[in-house]
């Protein structure tokens, strides 16, 4: 963030105060499951333009991810048991168009040394998000592998 040069006039501790306020504000969010339109209108509540709010709530709707991350903060990260998947095949949206998009519903049984309980996270993805999500999983684990090796 510090090197984008659209930012470059921009003191560098404001940036970091912004920047830590933002990844806040998103954890919060994903860990309340707070949905777009009570984060729109917390958003207008803080005085931001309508299209930065619309930017951020686009950005948002990836939230599936911010809720995986804010579980993991703590003392001791989430350990994930097992994991189950359904297809879903999205027919029409809210509006009633027309939209044939399938999305996987994906469940990962975790539990908590902490505490001991085990929370189920859930979330939707397409198949490309998929694939990407494997795709990382498979080079954290040869990473581990070579570490292991060392």
């Amino acid at each position: 963030i510090l090197d984008d040069p659209d930012l470059k006039d921009i003191d560098p501790t404001v940036l970091k105060h912004c920047h830590a306020a933002a990844a806040t504000c998103i954890l919060e969010a994903g860990k309340q499951k707070a949905d777009i339109s009570a984060i729109s209108t917390c958003l207008e509540d803080c005085k931001l333009d309508k299209e930065r709010i619309e930017q951020f709530c686009t950005e948002y709707q990836h939230r599936e991810l911010v809720t995986v991350v804010s579980f993991s903060i703590g003392r001791s990260p989430l350990h994930i048991t097992d994991v189950s998947w359904r297809l879903e095949y999205q027919i029409k949206n809210s509006q009633l168009h027309k939209t044939y998009q399938p999305s996987y519903l994906v469940t990962l049984n975790v539990e908590n040394s902490d505490s001991g309980s085990h929370p189920d996270v859930s979330f939707s993805c397409t198949m490309e998000q998929l694939q990407d999500l494997v795709g990382k999983l498979k080079d954290a684990a040869k990473s581990l592998e070579r570490a292991t090796q060392m």
